[in-house]
């Protein structure tokens, strides 16, 4: 592991002499995104209200340029896992124990840079709040993806919240990018579960799902921000196209959704690789997908669905 904490990064304040500020720290699992990392480490570098510590997890170490520690005035710390989203989550959350919140961001997402400032005010004013997210407006994932400089245009138009922070219920938390009240997750011994392997299909929910019982899921349009969708770091469409089918229905299984939940994602995914493979969108293996929810499918009915079977894939 290694620490770097440049003298820019204040420790958390106090609000007068009676009240502690909660603290906020960043978490970003990488991999396969050498590049793109470095530039959203120097987007986070632009926030109102810096983290208290960010934390990145690298599949690899080529995955991280140690220069970028030095090159922003934010407190990183570099910590090590095996490759796959859950498990690298998981070592971001063991070593938060100076946290009050955890917003998990993807290492292609690039926030308002007064999300973090809204994030707290959002907890600190709705104790009752255990997950805080959102569905950007600019959200690559769901095209070609977004370009770096498109993406900071998009930033600089945002107007100021001026306080607001109108919440609706939310489901599950968006992965991409997720704020998580830390004092349930560690009464209740919460974890990203593992058995969800490398791009982890639908972890973000399955984690934030645990914590319904212990208070409200929001999305909050104060909490802004564009994802860039950026296509390198993916894997195949063909284990992507099995998790499709197999994620859900696992999830679903051990209690985490409900059984409509599980049909809405099935149903949605396979009509839609369906349907796109004839003609099939250049930034997505459509025919790959498809053939990965057949074999999802066979293995259902054989009885030997499991998500980790996408590694002999």
């Amino acid at each position: 592991m290694q620490t770097h904490s440049p003298e820019a990064q204040a420790a958390p304040g106090v609000l007068g002499a009676e009240r502690r500020t909660p603290s906020v720290y960043v978490g970003i699992a990488t991999a396969g995104r050498r590049e793109q990392l470095g530039r959203t480490l120097e987007q986070l570098a632009q926030q109102s209200r810096l983290p208290d510590k960010t934390i990145v997890c690298p599949a690899s170490a080529e995955d991280f340029d140690g220069a970028h520690a030095v090159s922003t005035k934010i407190s990183l710390e570099v910590v090590r896992a095996p490759r796959g989203l859950c498990a690298q989550r998981n070592a971001i959350l063991d070593v938060s124990s100076g946290a009050d919140i955890l917003l998990f961001f993807d290492d292609d997402y690039y926030p308002a840079r007064d999300y973090i400032q809204n994030t707290l005010a959002l907890f600190e004013r709705y104790p009752d709040v255990t997950v805080a997210t959102s569905w950007p407006k600019h959200d690559g994932a769901t095209g070609p993806g977004i370009a770096h400089d498109e993406a900071i245009r998009v930033i600089d138009t945002y107007p100021s919240i001026d306080g607001e922070l109108p919440l609706r219920r939310a489901y599950g938390g968006y992965g991409c990018n997720m704020a998580i009240r830390l004092a349930p997750v560690r009464e209740h011994r919460l974890r990203f579960d593992e058995r969800l392997p490398l791009y982890g299909w639908l972890e973000d929910v399955d984690f934030t799902r645990q914590l319904a019982p212990f208070g409200r899921i929001v999305a909050c349009d104060a909490l802004r921000g564009v994802h860039l969708g950026t296509k390198a770091g993916r894997g195949p469409g063909l284990r992507f196209g099995y998790s499709q089918i197999a994620n859900p229905l696992y999830i679903w299984r051990k209690g985490s959704v409900s059984p409509r939940f599980v049909a809405r994602q099935i149903l949605r995914n396979v009509a839609r690789n369906v349907t796109r493979s004839v003609r099939p969108e250049p930034w997505v293996d459509r025919r790959g997908r498809l053939l990965g929810n057949v074999l999802a499918l066979k293995d259902l009915l054989r009885g030997t669905l499991a998500p980790e079977n996408i590694l002999n894939l």
